[in-house]
């Protein structure tokens, strides 16, 4: 049982709830539960979540032990390319399920995370990884693992507020003529198709960013911003505008499906990210080449006599080459 004796300052205004989460650094849904169990009182009496709390109020708040997680460690190869006492970035595999679900509790990242000699100090109480961004199965790339509450909030919040910068490279169909673009339309759920998402009115705002990387013929190679961090997004605004990504099997055509020769998944590899640190703000940046099935697909297109690429902007790394600088700079 951790404890903690939070002092309410003259200046703190708003509900319980809220200024416990901001205070202790933990998820305002786990305050919450903590509340309702009765840890977090004042003057020895449990509080309510939606009280006011109110000038030299002193909060004690119990953090109970973290219980282990029941879920089975499996010994999944794993990629970690970046670690500290907060977190780690995985270069996540292409076919790999990022969270267990229903019917679907072994083969995940977590099962291949708890396999590892890392102490995960609890998430909402258990002893677990905190994930806290999702990349499809088919998706390929640099992901965020929390290590412990206060390092989630951290994380979470900055995804919130868009403070987490993630690029990823895909290889569209067609000759996309703008060099530079930015897609923004509102996606939500396909009212043909309730498993797929699509661009409707009702949606959710989403925008992508995107910048073309290479010409290959019939086929772009892309660096996409996600602005927004929608299901599916940079497949469903790719498609909707008439460009839907290699190997994609939900949201593309019959060419786009097969891909160029060689495609033998969804091209799209989440190649960098760049964040502030949850314990002192200094900037992490985590960079991972094109896995060797997709750079395969690109060297096939450029034996066809296509353009030379684009070179990428000053002082960015070419994420073709294989050379992964940057992992935690300051």
């Amino acid at each position: 049982m951790r404890r903690q004796t939070i002092v309410v300052p003259d200046s703190a205004r708003g509900r319980v709830d809220r200024f416990v989460a901001d205070m202790s650094g933990l998820s305002r849904s786990y305050v919450q539960k903590l509340i309702s169990e009765g840890h977090v009182t004042a003057a020895g009496a449990a509080v309510k979540a939606r009280e006011i709390v109110l000038p030299g109020w002193v909060l004690e708040l119990e953090v109970p032990d973290a219980i282990p997680l029941e879920l089975e460690a499996e010994p999944i190869p794993l990629s970690v390319v970046y670690e500290d006492d907060d977190l780690l970035i995985v270069d996540k595999a292409a076919g790999l399920v990022v969270h267990p679900a229903a019917g679907h509790q072994n083969g995940t990242l977590v099962n291949a995370l708890l396999a590892r000699d890392t102490e995960y100090g609890g998430i909402a109480g258990v002893q677990r990884p905190g994930i806290v961004h999702r990349l499809d199965r088919d998706t390929s790339g640099l992901l965020m693992v929390a290590k412990h509450d206060k390092a989630q909030a951290s994380l979470m919040a900055q995804l919130k507020a868009r403070g987490v910068k993630k690029e990823y490279l895909g290889l569209a169909m067609g000759t996309v003529a703008a060099t530079t673009g930015r897609i923004e339309a509102p996606i939500g759920r396909d009212p043909g198709h309730r498993t797929r998402m699509a661009v409707v009115p009702d949606g959710r705002d989403s925008v992508t960013g995107y910048r073309v990387r290479e010409r290959l013929g019939d086929w772009t190679l892309l660096e996409l911003d996600l602005v927004t961090g929608r299901t599916h997004q940079i497949r469903v605004h790719l498609a909707a505008i008439g460009h839907p990504l290699a190997g994609d099997p939900v949201y593309g055509n019959g060419t786009s499906r097969r891909g160029p020769e060689g495609t033998t998944r969804l091209f799209l590899h989440s190649w960098r990210i760049e964040f502030q640190s949850p314990s002192d703000g200094h900037l992490i940046r985590a960079t991972a080449p094109l896995p060797p099935e997709l750079e395969l697909v690109l060297e096939g297109l450029r034996a066809q006599g296509t353009d030379l690429p684009e070179h990428a902007p000053d002082g960015e790394p070419d994420p073709g080459s294989g050379h992964t600088p940057g992992l935690g700079e300051r």
